[in-house]
C-alpha cells in the first residue's frame, strides 16, 4: 500500500494534471494519513526545514546571474571570442555554439537560460550559413543542457542537498563529463558541416582575436573568477554565487552600459518570480521526501531489489530508464528532490560512489530536457523559435543519440567522474 501511495499517486495526480508542488503535498498529506504515526504539523516543519539551507541559498543567485548575463550583452561577448578562435575549421559557427553555451553554462547552471541567449543570438547566423532551421533549433535545444552538467551546475547543488553531499565535490566530479559531452557534440556538428558542404568560416586572424578578446575579456573572466573561487577554496559554491550576481550587474551596467539600473531591477523582479516558484517545489518536495524516509519504503525498496540478486549493471540500466522517464516530464530540480530519497539508499547499498551517482543523475535528467515528446527544452525552443514540435523531435535524434552514449560511459566507467576528485580529496 505505500508504494502505491508514494509511487502510483504522485504519477495519477501528475497526469490529471496538477502542479508539481500540489501533487507533492496531496502525497504527504495521504501517506501521512494512512501511517497515522506523526501530527500533521510535522508536514510543516519538514516543509521549512527544507529550505533551511545555506547551500540552497545558491540557486537563486545562479539563476539571477545567468539571466542578468543573458541580458547584459556577456553572452554576445562570449559568442564573438569563441567564433573568432574556431572560424577556419568546418562548422565553425555550430562549434561557436557549442563553446559559448559551454562558458555561459560555466557562470550560470541554467539551461532555458542558455537556450534563450544563446538561441536568440547565434540562430539567426546558423541559418543564414546553411545549418538549417530544424538543424540549429536541435543543435540550441541539445547544447542548451550542457549547463545542467557543467559545474556551477544547479541540479548539481540540490542533488547535495538532497542527498548530503559535497557541492564542490559533485563540481569537481561534473568537468570532465561537461567536457567531454561539448567535444563530442562540437565533433559531430565538423562532421554534418562537412558533409552537408556548409563552408568554413574565416580563418583565425589575430587582429580580430585580439579585438574579441579586448571586447570578451570582462565575459571570460566571470568563470575564471567563480570556478577559481570555489575550487580554490577561497569561496562556497553559495558565496561564488553572489558574487557572480555582483560580478554580473557591474560588469553589464558599468562597464559594457548595456543594462540600466532600471532594468537590472526588472531583471532582478522577473528572477524573484521564477525563484518563489522553484522554493515552493522545494518545500513540498521536503516534505515528502520526509515522509517516505520516515514511511521505510526505501528500505523496502532495497530488500526487494536484494531479492531480485540484481546486478550492479542492470540495476544502473534501469535506474537509468527511469531517470531518463521522469526527466523528460519534470524538471532536474523537481526529479532530484522527488527521487533521490529513494535512489541514493539503493544506489549505497549496491556500492556505488555518491557523488558517481550524482553525475548519472545529473545526466540522465539533462538528457531527459530534450528528451522527446515532452522535454522541457524541446517545449522552450518551440515557444523561442517557432518550430514545430514534430521536426524538434526529429532534429534532436542525432544529438540524443550521442548523450546516451556519453551516458553509458559515464554510468559504467566511474573514473570519468571520479578521477578529478582527486585534485580535491
Amino acid at each position: 500500500m505505500a508504494l502505491l501511495i508514494f509511487g502510483a499517486l504522485p504519477v495519477a495526480l501528475l497526469a490529471l494534471g496538477l502542479p508539481i508542488f500540489v501533487m507533492l503535498l496531496c502525497a504527504t498529506v495521504l501517506g501521512l494519513g494512512y501511517l497515522g504515526e506523526a501530527p500533521i504539523r510535522a508536514v510543516h516543519t519538514a516543509m521549512f526545514g527544507s529550505l533551511d539551507s545555506f547551500a540552497l541559498l545558491a540557486v537563486p543567485l545562479f539563476i539571477l546571474a545567468g539571466d542578468i548575463m543573458a541580458r547584459g550583452g556577456i553572452a554576445q561577448r562570449l559568442i564573438n571570442l569563441v567564433l573568432s578562435l574556431v572560424g577556419g575549421i568546418p562548422g565553425s559557427l555550430g562549434v561557436a555554439t557549442i563553446g559559448s553555451a559551454s562558458i555561459f553554462g560555466a557562470m550560470s547552471g541554467s539551461s532555458v537560460a542558455c537556450v534563450a541567449a544563446i538561441g536568440k543570438l547565434t540562430l539567426p547566423s546558423l541559418e543564414r550559413n546553411g545549418y538549417g532551421r530544424t538543424h540549429s533549433v536541435s543543435l540550441i535545444t541539445a547544447t542548451g543542457v550542457i549547463d545542467v552538467i557543467i559545474p556551477p551546475s544547479i541540479p548539481m547543488i540540490i542533488y547535495a542537498i538532497a542527498a548530503q553531499q559535497s557541492v564542490t565535490e559533485l563540481f569537481f566530479a561534473g568537468i570532465v563529463p561537461g567536457l567531454l559531452v561539448a567535444a563530442t557534440l562540437a565533433g559531430y556538428v565538423m562532421l554534418r558541416a562537412r558533409r552537408m558542404g556548409i563552408p568554413a568560416g574565416a580563418p583565425p586572424r589575430w587582429a580580430v582575436i585580439r579585438e574579441a578578446s579586448r571586447g570578451a575579456g570582462w565575459a571570460v573572466a566571470a568563470p575564471a573568477v567563480i570556478l577559481g573561487g570555489i575550487y580554490g577554496g577561497v569561496f562556497t559554491p553559495t558565496e561564488a554565487a553572489g558574487i557572480a550576481c555582483i560580478y554580473a550587474a557591474l560588469v553589464s551596467v558599468l562597464v559594457y552600459r548595456s543594462l540600466s539600473w532600471g532594468q537590472l531591477w526588472q531583471i532582478t523582479l522577473d528572477c524573484a518570480v521564477l525563484v518563489g516558484q522553484i522554493m515552493i517545489v522545494v518545500a513540498a518536495a521536503g516534505a515528502y521526501s520526509w515522509l517516505i524516509t520516515t514511511s521505510g519504503v526505501p528500505a523496502q525498496l532495497i530488500e526487494a531489489i536484494r531479492g531480485q540478486d540484481m546486478p550492479v549493471w542492470l540495476l544502473l540500466l534501469v535506474i537509468n530508464l527511469v531517470l531518463l522517464l521522469v526527466g523528460s516530464v519534470l524538471e532536474p530540480p523537481a526529479a532530484i528532490l522527488l527521487l533521490t530519497p529513494l535512489l541514493t539508499p539503493i544506489a549505497q547499498q549496491a556500492g556505488l560512489d555518491p557523488i558517481h551517482f550524482g553525475l548519472v543523475v545529473t545526466v540522465n535528467l539533462a538528457i531527459g530536457m530534450f528528451l522527446p515528446p515532452f522535454g522541457l527544452n524541446l517545449f522552450a525552443s518551440h515557444a523561442l523559435f517557432g518550430t514545430p514540435l514534430p521536426q524538434l523531435y526529429r532534429g534532436v535524434l542525432p544529438f540524443l543519440v550521442l548523450y546516451l552514449i556519453i551516458l553509458g560511459l559515464i554510468t559504467y566507467v566511474p573514473a570519468i567522474t571520479l578521477a578529478p576528485l582527486a585534485l580535491y580529496r
